[in-house]
């Protein structure tokens, strides 16, 4: 399994391409309880559309396991909205590679806390 160290500065630096370039052309996205977004191209477009809500973001990583083909990795977010207020969240990401490129991707957060009025 490849090392996706730079994934989530990649992630923070909130340039699409710096994260799709993660990604196989296949790969496959579930943020959340969203659909899935499939496809490297999809997936770097709703990485784009919602980099365009914020100001910016950052994963803080509490700790990362390797299970079978599974990356599991347990982190605090803290997004900056466009009003410069912060929310930070935790979340669990789970991707699968095979060879150097993400195919998985998974997102599991509650994203609540980041839209509600009058938090930050």
């Amino acid at each position: 399994m490849a090392d996706h160290t730079d994934l989530f500065a990649d992630i923070d630096s909130m340039e699409p391409d710096r994260f799709a370039r993660h990604l196989a052309p296949g790969a496959t996205m579930r943020f959340g309880n969203a659909p899935p977004v499939e496809g490297r191209d999809a997936i770097r477009e709703a990485w784009a559309s919602f980099c365009e809500t914020l100001a910016g973001v950052s994963h803080d990583v509490v700790e990362q396991w390797r299970a079978g083909g599974a990356t599991i990795v347990e982190a605090n977010v803290t997004y900056t909205r466009q009003d410069h207020s912060t929310v930070t969240v935790p979340v669990v990401t789970v991707y699968r590679a095979r060879g150097e490129l993400i195919d998985d991707y998974r997102i599991f957060i509650d994203l609540a806390p980041l839209f509600a009025e009058g938090t930050g």
